[in-house]
């Protein structure tokens, strides 16, 4: 089993960089990420948010009831200021501004976006050319539906690199990483970023140069 790296420590909360396949749920595998972090800082803890199983990044878990219970919170209240990166072959139908629309669940647990916005999941993105064929896409989801940034993404007819449930160029990982985390807490002010996964297409020098400006 991988050992699990912090990013980040307070004494409220810790940030992990979740690893991509680790699970938020334990299976028959392996036990979930909170769990065999707690197991392995001997500790209790308590889960914030979550990350799709295939997703890496900042991962922030409570040390007590009550941190749990104000960051939750400031998610539920959308305080979170999330950014996402990602990154997929081909031409988008646009290459940056909104992604808005409600999420409809079809069949064997997958989403589409449909054009009505009674309730609509809300993404803001913009994207970089890194390398012939692909984008590296920055993503803010202003709403936290299931699977929101996937379906943003293969609406606009570039599904990501490696997700193989929405038609994704085919790789063993997924390309979608929660790369920064910003919001108040107890009146302090906290961005916390995750290092890009060790893909080819993350440590391209395009990718890198775009992160930088």
């Amino acid at each position: 089993m991988r050992e699990l790296t912090l990013v980040f420590q307070h004494a409220d909360f810790y940030a992990l960089n979740k690893p991509a396949g680790a699970p938020m749920h334990a299976n028959e595998h392996e036990p979930s990420v909170i769990h065999q972090l707690a197991a392995q800082l001997d500790e209790t803890l308590w889960p914030v948010h979550r990350l799709d199983t295939p997703t890496s990044g900042v991962l922030l878990v409570a040390r007590n009831a009550q941190a749990a219970a104000a960051l939750s919170q400031l998610f539920a209240e959308r305080a979170m200021r999330k950014s996402y990166l990602a990154l997929a072959a081909g031409k988008p139908k646009k290459k940056q501004g909104w992604v808005v629309g409600d999420m409809d669940k079809v069949r064997r647990g997958n989403w589409r976006l449909l054009h009505s916005k009674n309730n609509p999941a809300r993404t803001y993105f913009t994207s970089t050319a890194i390398a012939t064929g692909y984008r590296l896409y920055q993503l803010q989801p202003h709403t936290g539906r299931t699977h929101q940034l996937r379906v943003a993404l293969k609406s606009l007819g570039v599904p990501i690199v490696g997700d193989s449930r929405y038609g994704g160029e085919a790789h063993p990982n997924l390309h979608l990483h929660a790369w920064q985390l910003a919001f108040t807490y107890a009146g302090e002010t906290f961005q916390i970023s995750a290092p890009l996964p060790d893909y080819p297409l993350f440590n391209h020098a395009a990718t890198k140069a775009a992160l930088a400006n």
